[in-house]
């Protein structure tokens, strides 16, 4: 006779696969629940991977629940949208942009900058305005609505990336 668990543990279940093997398995645990109605309790360092399946989120920093809560939950706490600005002058961009109200955040990187804004769909016009009449150029733009991992960076202050270091 097999086992038939009602909790089923998976710890980083997709670590060192694969895409396409990666969205296999993510399938394969998302009908597992689905089908059986089962828990499964899955630990994992990819947060799109939570996001994309589960219910229920536990953010752990330092060995302690920092929050929980659904994905959507968690990320509407993140206030606003990421825009990532590519431009050859990131200093110049960032003065001209710091003057906008609406900026909640900046942050100047190698080769763009950073901004957090509150509807960044709506202030991207008066954004690129400001910069073309400032003679800046963007290279890209980017509008990230708040991820997981804008929720784990918000709560610890660091990436995934840095927990290591």
């Amino acid at each position: 006779m097999i086992h038939e668990p009602e909790l089923i543990f998976l710890d980083e279940p997709t670590a060192a696969l694969d895409p396409q093997s990666r969205r296999n398995l993510w399938d394969h645990i998302a009908a597992l629940h689905a089908e059986t109605g089962k828990t499964v309790c899955l630990t994992t360092h990819y947060l799109e991977e939570a996001d994309a399946l589960c219910e229920r989120v536990l953010v752990i920093d330092g060995g302690r629940i920092v929050a929980e809560g659904n994905p959507a939950h968690l990320k509407s706490q993140v206030a606003g949208d990421a825009i990532l600005l590519g431009t050859d002058r990131p200093e110049a961009a960032a003065e001209v942009l710091g003057t906008i109200p609406a900026v909640a955040e900046l942050a100047t990187e190698a080769h763009g900058l950073r901004l957090r804004i509150p509807e960044g769909r709506s202030v991207l016009p008066e954004l690129l305005r400001a910069l073309d009449h400032a003679s800046i150029v963007p290279t890209s733009v980017e509008i990230r609505q708040p991820s997981l991992d804008d929720v784990f960076f918000q709560l610890t202050g660091r990436s995934l990336r840095d927990v290591g270091n």
